[in-house]
């Protein structure tokens, strides 16, 4: 018999309705149980693609013996942490408090009122490897709760206080132009100059940290801060953390040069990738980062897309029961489908042998440079490049037939934004309408279904076809930032305008007066604390994407509203960014802006003359991190932001004014003005 997780749209929690586990979905019903008869509450928090949230559930929600402990003694309650960004960040704070460690599924033991009081993440169904088992554990929760209940009590209200201490945010006066050269100096003293990335197993691509990075070499022009970059962009895309069949990143690697990945593939990954490498690309010229931009985009749209435009948010690491099926290969695999010849060249250049590995079969990854093996196999580069491209065609069509893994299609606010973004952004540097098409369509999808009386809702699902949960504040900063990236590909003022509202929303409903803002609306479910996260983790933290966002709106228009809030958070994060900047990266990109300070270039004329394409293919070939760009026709200002009011065009032509702080310089018509304007920087004084 299904349980009441039958009734949910979260693929997480339906994969779980069917469990012999009394199941509760977060919410009253299961809060009120708990304090009518006194039970505490077991809360479990994971995500649909989480490979150890399927192992738990396999092994002990599917038991039957220990299913019937869980209902006796708990309430419980199963959360999908993508849906409650919210509840996982105050839990996971408490587990990490309690253990020294976080993850998921993450395992979370509570009074009736919600306080924790024990947790973990992943337990065994029996002792393990040091590790006690879940029935272990459960008999022993039950026992402490109802024969020590007031030790109990006591635990998790200090435990609660050392959450609401986790707060170190104070507003801040000035911003340290210091900040960043510590940051990058702590960065290169923690760098893996052998395989790129920071430390050692497991590899996370971190692209906040390598996208700051390249802020700073824009900035110091110092060839390790861009060679770090490089080094990490160039074996993520060789190695088995690539998808190098069908485009797309895995979550992380098990080991430290990036062969083994936890195959799972995440909606924000691939959005924050595919923007790092799109400014590398911007940066560099160097056609591999186009590629590996354009070839996770792809699979973006091919895998990842509902018709309506919204983007889907994760594809599981399991298909058929294992993990990475789908994606690893044998020899002779290879060789039935390309043939001898061409499948020895495929199974050189990508590591497949006897043996595998990964797990007896092959991880498909490049170790060895491709001039280098063009010489090895006696082949032109240019040959072997054809050759491989017509083997991973074929290869890619074959694996097509495969069971593929599980996909969670219900669409989530703000990953949606991060992803607006990169479509946004790429198609206006590739000038590729497909993409610029796909961003302008999956903000029609989201501000039309997931807004509902000016407010954003958190999460969509085809069936039952309908909004849930009211907007975090990652979820508005985030698709306001992506809503700003599309009007700077469309010059839509509405798009604009829609950006504004998102965050207007943010700064009435989210502001904490003592500075930054909260995870969570004035108007939300009261919860055992208010969260606010500050750290960038795996996406950024809604506070650094808040102020990033609130930084371009006021180089857009000029309003200290938008500029005060945003300063006085920076100033107040200025220890935590130089000491641990992995953990406030996205906040050191902020700072970066902040101090450049951006140009504002507004452009009047006609968007089909012959100067403006030829103008805006300057402003954004290149990698101009610090610059927002407004355009639009003498006469239709209406919506568009401040920077181009009052700025006439000159004897009809296209008209451009480079400005700082609103203070322009002499507005330029050609294309070589406007290049001399932006490469020798803005000195208005």
């Amino acid at each position: 018999m299904p349980n009441r997780l039958a009734q949910e749209s979260s693929p997480y929690l339906l994969q779980h309705a069917h469990n012999p586990v009394d199941w509760y979905p977060w919410g009253e019903e299961a809060l009120g149980r708990a304090k009518t008869e006194d039970k505490p509450i077991f809360l479990s928090i994971g995500y649909s693609a989480c490979h150890w949230c399927h192992v738990m559930a396999y092994e002990s929600f599917e038991n039957e013996q220990i299913a019937t402990i869980m209902n006796e003694y708990f309430v419980n309650i199963k959360v999908d942490r993508e849906e409650r960004p919210d509840l996982d960040s105050i839990y996971m704070d408490a587990v990490v408090a309690m253990t020294g460690q976080g993850g998921w599924p993450m395992s979370v033991f509570l009074t009736p009122d919600g306080k924790p009081f024990y947790g973990g993440t992943y337990f065994p169904p029996t002792p393990h490897h040091g590790m006690p088992g879940f029935e272990q554990v459960l008999r022993s929760i039950a026992r402490a709760y109802h024969q020590q209940k007031d030790d109990v009590l006591a635990n998790a209200d200090t435990l609660v206080n050392h959450i609401n201490a986790l707060i170190p945010l104070q507003i801040g006066t000035s911003l340290d132009p210091a900040v960043s050269e510590l940051a990058v100096q702590t960065l290169t003293r923690n760098f893996d100059w052998t395989n790129g990335g920071f430390g050692g197993a497991p590899k996370f691509p971190q692209p906040m940290t390598y996208d700051f990075l390249l802020r700073a070499y824009y900035r110091n022009r110092k060839p390790e801060t861009l060679e770090m970059v490089e080094l990490t962009l160039y074996k993520m895309a060789h190695g088995g953390m690539y998808d190098q069949l069908g485009g797309g990143f895995h979550r992380y690697a098990v080991d430290n040069r990036w062969l083994v990945p936890h195959f799972e593939k995440m909606l924000y990954d691939n959005a924050l990738l595919a923007r790092l490498y799109l400014h590398a690309y911007q940066l560099t010229g160097k056609s591999l980062y186009r590629r590996i931009t354009e070839e996770t985009l792809d699979y973006v749209i091919r895998e990842m897309t509902h018709p309506d435009g919204g983007f889907y948010s994760t594809q599981d690491a399991d298909s058929e029961g294992e993990e990475g099926k789908f994606f690893i290969w044998t020899p002779e695999e290879i060789r039935a489908i390309l043939g001898n010849t061409e499948g020895q060249i495929f199974c050189q250049v990508y590591d497949v042998k006897p043996g595998g590995n990964f797990e007896g079969k092959s991880i498909l990854n490049i170790p060895v440079p491709l001039d280098q093996l063009a010489k090895d196999l006696k082949i032109n580069l240019a040959d072997l490049n054809d050759t491989l491209h017509r083997s991973r065609v074929k290869l890619f069509t074959e694996r097509e037939k495969r069971a593929k893994p599980g996909r969670d299609e219900k669409i989530i606010a703000g990953w949606n934004g991060l992803m607006l973004a990169a479509f946004a952004e790429a198609g206006r540097v590739f000038n590729r309408s497909d993409y610029i098409d796909m961003a302008i369509r999956n903000a029609k999808f989201v501000l039309s279904v997931m807004t509902k009386n000016g407010r954003l809702f958190r999460t969509w699902k085809e069936t039952p076809g309908k909004v849930k949960l009211r907007g975090y504040l990652e979820d508005y900063a985030f698709y306001a930032d992506g809503l700003l990236a599309l009007y700077q590909t469309t010059f839509d003022p509405h798009w604009f305008q829609q950006a504004r509202h998102l965050m207007e929303v943010v700064l009435d409903h989210f502001r904490d007066e003592q500075g930054g803002f909260f995870d969570t609306a004035d108007d939300h479910e009261q919860l055992i604390t208010r969260p606010k996260n500050l750290q960038d983790n795996t996406i950024p933290s809604g506070n650094s994407m808040a102020v990033r966002v609130l930084l371009q709106l006021a180089a857009y228009t000029g309003q200290t509203e938008y500029t005060t809030p945003a300063f006085e958070a920076l100033a107040g994060l200025s220890g935590p960014m130089s000491q641990h900047p992995g953990a406030f990266a996205h906040w050191l990109g902020a700072l970066e802006f902040a101090l450049a300070p951006p140009k504002e270039i507004a452009i009047i004329g006609q968007s089909n003359s012959e100067e403006a394409p030829k103008m805006l293919n300057l402003l954004f070939e290149s990698y101009r991190p610090d610059q927002v760009v407004a355009m639009t026709n003498e006469n239709e200002t209406a919506g568009h932001p401040e920077l181009v009011l009052e700025r006439p065009a000159i004897n009809g032509q296209t008209t451009v004014y480079v400005c700082q702080n609103f203070t322009c310089r002499q507005p330029v018509t050609t294309v070589e003005e406007l290049e001399a304007l932006v490469q020798l920087g803005v000195n208005t004084s």
